[in-house]
């Protein structure tokens, strides 16, 4: 099918695909957001909408670091291009639910918004709690994606058994991840030389942030232990995802936080955020989810 064919006239494949890209697009910013602040390129265009007072683009005055920052301005527009193409196909394809078709105008909107945010951390020259509430939105994003993603699948198997510990593991998820902004607001990549960290000791915040990892996984061992059938093989997944990151979190803690391993513990929580929202998904409410889903026969037409 082509570009303007899974726009115009999407089936379920079409959606679907476009819902993957989607979810990619919003983990591709998170990391190349993450580079900006690795590369100390925060600032590299010290102004915002604008790149510097006169101009949208950077000078060559501004060097390697306006480049990244620009790069990364940039990016926003194709993870919106993305999104506005996602919105189009699920609002035209009729098997669509009211549900589906509002979560991505949201999913869509929250694109713009997080631009605005991302303006306002360069404002502010870094806050690094702007920073922080930066990186939790697009994590959000990522999370409400999943939500879209399994519902245009229909792909909930499992048991509705056992809510009562997987949404505090959910929950504690999301503390892990709000912790690792705040370790990451007292370290060394603040995104610019000048810009001022949360005044938090960072040994202490990562013992802190650690300490809500080893309470993660525990919660997601007693999971595996008590989950059965294809619920069961997800808390699995969620659990090598729990201790790929600690096993990443450890060594670039001990190693002084290398670029590389930052950035690959970025895309790992983005990771994290998926899955675990999934394992959410199908333990707590598959017959609701199912029932948004769409029918299973071909739907090509449009609703408008």
């Amino acid at each position: 099918m082509s570009f303007l064919a899974s726009i115009r006239n999407p089936d379920r494949r079409s959606v679907e695909l476009w819902t993957w890209a989607t979810l990619a697009a919003n983990t591709l910013i998170v990391l190349t957001g993450g580079l900006v602040r690795l590369t100390g390129s925060g600032l590299g265009c010290p102004t915002w909408p604008k790149c510097t007072e006169d101009s949208f683009v950077p000078h060559r005055e501004l060097g390697t670091h306006g480049v990244i920052e620009f790069g990364n301005r940039m990016m926003m527009f194709v993870v919106m291009l993305v999104a506005i193409s996602a919105l189009i196909a699920v609002w035209r394809w009729s098997g669509s639910s009211q549900t589906m078709r509002r979560l991505m105008l949201i999913i869509a909107l929250g694109v713009p918004f997080q631009g605005v945010i991302g303006g306002i951390t360069v404002l502010t020259h870094l806050n690094p709690w702007v920073v922080s509430l930066h990186l939790i939105l697009s994590m959000g994003l990522i999370a409400a994606t999943t939500v879209l993603l399994v519902q245009v699948r229909g792909s909930l198997t499992g048991s509705s058994t056992h809510p009562r510990l997987v949404v505090p593991t959910y929950g504690v998820m999301w503390l892990v991840v709000y912790l690792g902004t705040i370790v990451t607001g007292s370290g060394p990549h603040a995104g610019d030389v000048e810009a001022r960290r949360n005044g938090l000791d960072p040994q202490v915040m990562s013992h802190v942030h650690a300490a809500s990892v080893y309470l993660l996984v525990a919660l997601t061992i007693v999971l595996v232990l008590v989950l059965r059938g294809e619920v069961r093989k997800l808390a699995l997944v969620l659990l090598a995802v729990e201790l790929a990151q600690g096993t990443i979190g450890f060594v670039q803690y001990f190693t002084d936080l290398p670029i590389a391993l930052v950035a690959a513990h970025l895309v790992g929580a983005a990771a994290l955020v998926a899955v675990a929202t999934k394992v959410l998904l199908t333990v707590v409410s598959p017959a609701s989810s199912s029932a948004e889903a769409p029918s299973t026969a071909p739907q090509t037409s449009a609703q408008h």
